[in-house]
């Protein structure tokens, strides 16, 4: 019965670590503005909205493609490795996997940086498809996030 697993992306981007790392940190304010397409708005529902323990509730937009509402909750934060871990607490995921970790790392490249995307999930029953769609909202909201990074630049 394999109803767990795991998967992992990896984009390019041009914008410097630094910016793509805070730009993910400040995502509570940041991502409704710079991805009004994917993302209605992200409400700070327990804690500072950066930390460990933090529960944010995202409301997502048409760009979204099957999740409308989620629960998240902040795992960890290491500014050292630009790491962040969170897991899926609430909202429409839920209807599928039991359980749902992300994970991203912006990694320094020169002048540019390299974001390492990877979630460990749990199906809720064997027929639901593994998160590929998930996946790829994470790429492209990367990619729109480089792109917005180096428009108002």
């Amino acid at each position: 019965m394999a109803c767990k697993g795991q998967l992992e992306a990896e984009v390019e981007l041009k914008s410097p670590a630094e910016k793509v790392w805070c730009t993910i940190r400040d995502s509570t304010t940041i991502f409704p503005i710079a991805l009004p397409n994917d993302y209605k708005s992200i409400e700070v529902l327990e804690g500072d909205g950066k930390s460990p323990g933090t529960v944010r509730l995202f409301n997502y937009a048409e760009g979204s493609p099957i999740v409308k509402v989620s629960k998240e909750r902040t795992d960890s934060v290491d500014e050292a490795t630009k790491t962040f871990v969170y897991s899926i607490i609430g909202g429409d995921l839920m209807k599928y996997y039991k359980s749902f970790v992300g994970k991203i790392v912006v990694v320094p490249k020169g002048e540019s940086s390299l974001v390492k995307w990877s979630c460990e999930y749990e199906k809720a029953s064997e027929e639901i498809p593994d998160p590929s769609i998930i996946k790829d909202f994470a790429i492209q909201n990367f990619v729109e996030i480089d792109h917005y990074l180096q428009t108002k630049a």
